[in-house]
């Protein structure tokens, strides 16, 4: 999804919630996925938000189920509110599943990722795992920028080892001449290939193919 930047954020619709409870209920839809661009200007970072919505789902379609693709919830050092206590409200909500991407490997974190860290994200997952073990937790990279096989399989062990259940691996392709361009285009044996290592770490679902994203097919889990 491409967010336009460098301006103020408009303020909160209070009617947010509500709304897109209403377009579930429309919609019929048995498994939905909320995310959200980052909101640092609000002391939660919008994890209030998260809670809202997944309340208000709930209160129309009950028997709906609701995972959560959140950013880092990073603050820094001595922010009122701590990463631990944002992630901390969206688990006691009891999202069907937790999502945070890595996006990419770690050496290749600064290039793709300015202002996100390896290790804050891994730590997003760790505290998913350390409030509610029994929450799903699913992360994500995008293959292309130059990162080699034993790299990407460096990160899925990462992942495995703060607990992470789900996995997606998808080929990045440039939105536009004003991004990254693509390095290396995997194919699709390679997809698999690395789509069955990660199943033999002991992912317990794996989504491995140039085309998936971090939501597909997400309700088969």
């Amino acid at each position: 999804m491409q967010v336009d930047k460098g301006h103020a954020p408009m303020a909160l619709d209070p009617l947010e919630p509500q709304k897109i409870a209403e377009s579930v209920q429309i919609l019929g839809l048995r498994y939905v996925v909320l995310t959200a661009v980052a909101r640092d200007d609000l002391a939660d970072h919008g994890a209030g938000w998260f809670v809202a919505t997944m309340q208000a789902i709930r209160s129309l379609q009950p028997g709906t189920e609701i995972e959560v693709l959140t950013a880092d919830f990073w603050g820094g050092l001595g922010a009122e509110v701590s990463q631990r206590e944002r992630v901390g409200l969206v688990v006691a909500a009891k999202p069907a599943c937790y999502n945070h991407n890595i996006e990419t490997v770690a050496r290749l974190q600064g290039k793709v990722r300015r202002g996100a860290k390896y290790d804050r994200s891994l730590g997003v997952l760790a505290i998913v795992k350390e409030l509610n073990p029994e929450i799903p937790t699913k992360s994500g990279l995008m293959l292309g920028h130059g990162e080699t096989k034993q790299e990407v399989i460096q990160a899925l062990q990462d992942l495995r080892s703060v607990g992470c259940d789900r996995l997606t691996l998808g080929q990045y392709l440039r939105p536009s001449l004003a991004h990254l361009p693509v390095e290396k285009y995997w194919t699709i044996e390679e997809f698999t290939e690395l789509g069955e290592i990660a199943q033999e770490l002991g992912f317990s679902h794996v989504r491995s193919a140039p085309l998936v994203r971090s939501s597909y097919h997400a309700g088969e889990s």
